[in-house]
């Protein structure tokens, strides 16, 4: 088998081992993975790509509120305070987890067996350099939020950084050559494990330990499994001179995420210093109700958008018509997660979490609006790295993180509600001059942009006005449970009625259906 054996979708070890060169050249016909398909074929692997994501992260979220649910009975708001505080130390550490690599990896248009070695090792290396940096941290991180139980809790959460580290090329290269569904079936895998942890330590009284586990079996169980998915072996690392152009560009986008890191977790820092943990437990749940639901979305659309936009990247025109679906597509899921949680904040809050998390409330609602600012900007790191403009992008996080910072120290004094309002004004005036940097010069015009989201936008306008009537009228005569159902059902009616039939969207919709539909027809033919 040749070298393109990867690329085609061979993955047993002894191909994938001996294979010395990951290139352009066909095999048997076939497009190899620098190569755009044909337009039809890469339309439908796209799109089922982007079906499997978005229905594993569906399930994903069905897992996370369920265990929300349970959890929220099990543990106190202290629990979830002291898991934040550890949290905000490593997702800070999580930044330099790749270095950017994976990034690298997939955006780069021809690769080697042993430039990806390579990376491998200093993926490990840097795993096992920031497990100890991490566990360091411990008795300082205790000290500065006076709370001894910090310490173990840090030293636990460490172990994390190496595990995750043995995954980052072989995740990178299932997404290279576009095997999404893998990816989908691990996460579910993981998500169920690490439910399954936490709702059974929380049961048996181990507090705030469960929360912790849960994390770990998370990085164990996704090691193992993209090692099955993904069996690619690497070999001895070997520096070579286009090494260094991924390098840098790795380090380009790692120090984004930095910058990004810094401005949309500050908030956590300063309500978990001048606060305490009850508080940010209360900020924490509510700023994930609102922001989960988006960021699964985003998150799922990123390995597919990023993946098809790189392959692209020859193609201005398309890879322009293909940015602009995907933001649609962001936006308009994003929409009925934004009218529920600005409206319905009340009875979400008191269906999923209970009634003794009640002030979640009014952060939730104050915090809709940046569920929405993350929708309309954050998929332009998908344009901006798969064009290759990852300055650009940093560029624009300098831009981002003093004004999001300056937003919540406005509001700190005021508390969580406080913060909240900070942080989503800073966020709503932030769309305009992050559009315009993000646009110039790449052919998707502010024009374009504004007329792909324009639909999504007013439709959720006339939803939320229904859903708002609705609650006017029955809030006095129903319960939560039957009063949010029916808010839900009218609002999310109006949206999809109004978005397909009103705004014209029924076709981009419907073709998305068709794509995934002959796709099963075809694989039930072959079966």
């Amino acid at each position: 088998m040749s070298a393109q054996a990867i690329l085609m979708g061979d993955v047993s070890p002894s191909n994938i081992a001996t294979q010395t060169t990951v290139s352009r050249l066909p095999d048997e016909g076939k497009p190899g993975l620098g190569d755009v398909p044909a337009s039809t074929e890469f339309k439908r692997k796209s799109v089922r790509g982007g079906a499997a994501t978005v229905l594993g992260q569906g399930v994903g979220m069905a897992l996370q509120i369920g265990t929300t649910v349970v959890l929220a009975r099990l543990l106190s708001p202290t629990d979830y305070g002291l898991q934040s505080m550890v949290i905000t130390l490593t997702a800070f550490f999580s930044l330099f987890k790749d270095a950017g690599l994976s990034v690298a990896t997939v955006q780069r248009e021809n690769l080697k067996h042993e430039q990806i070695s390579t990376l491998f090792w200093i993926n490990i290396g840097l795993g096992a350099l920031l497990t100890v940096l991490v566990a360091t941290c411990g008795p300082f991180l205790a000290r500065f939020y006076k709370e001894p139980r910090l310490k173990w809790i840090t030293v636990a959460s460490a172990t994390v950084f190496f595990f995750n580290s043995l995954a980052v090329q072989h995740k990178a290269l299932l997404d290279r050559v576009m095997r999404f569904s893998a990816g989908v079936k691990i996460d579910i895998l993981c998500a169920t494990i690490g439910s399954v942890v936490a709702i059974g330590m929380a049961a048996l009284g181990y507090g705030y330990w469960s929360l912790i586990c849960q994390t770990i079996s998370l990085s164990i169980v996704g090691a193992i499994a993209t090692w099955i998915a993904m069996p690619w072996v690497p070999g001895r690392p070997r520096w070579t001179p286009e090494l260094r152009s991924m390098v840098r560009f790795g380090g380009t986008v790692t120090l984004n995420s930095f910058v990004v890191y810094i401005a949309y977790n500050t908030e956590k820092i300063l309500l978990g210093r001048f606060w305490g943990a009850a508080p940010l437990g209360i900020y924490g749940r509510a700023y994930q109700l609102a922001t989960l639901p988006v960021q699964q979305f985003i998150g799922a659309a990123h390995s597919v958008a990023f993946s098809v936009l790189s392959r692209m990247q020859s193609e201005v025109q398309r890879l322009n018509r293909a940015y602009l679906k995907s933001q649609c597509i962001i936006v308009s899921l994003t929409i009925p997660v934004v009218i529920s949680t600005a409206l319905f904040a009340n009875e979400i809050v008191l269906i999923v979490l209970g009634p003794k998390w009640i002030q979640v409330a009014p952060v939730l609602r104050l915090l809709a609006p940046t569920a929405l600012v993350f929708a309309l900007i954050n998929p332009f790191s998908w344009l901006l790295r798969a064009t290759g403009r990852v300055e650009r992008s940093l560029k624009i996080a300098f831009l981002i993180c003093p004004v999001v910072i300056l937003g919540i120290v406005a509001g700190l004094h005021y508390g969580p509600p406080g913060v909240a309002l900070g942080y989503s004004v800073a966020m709503l005036l932030l769309i305009v001059p992050v559009v315009a940097w993000a646009t110039y010069g790449t052919g998707v015009t502010a024009g374009s942009y504004w007329g792909s989201i324009k639909r999504p936008l007013v439709s959720g306008v006339v939803a939320g006005v229904a859903g708002w009537l609705v609650q006017l009228w029955f809030r006095s005569t129903l319960a939560s449970v039957p009063l949010l159902a029916l808010e839900l059902t009218i609002s999310t009616a109006v949206y999809i009625a109004i978005l397909l039939f009103v705004m014209g969207q029924k076709d981009l919709y419907f073709d998305l259906a068709r794509q995934m539909l002959h796709r099963r027809e075809v694989s039930t033919v072959e079966s």
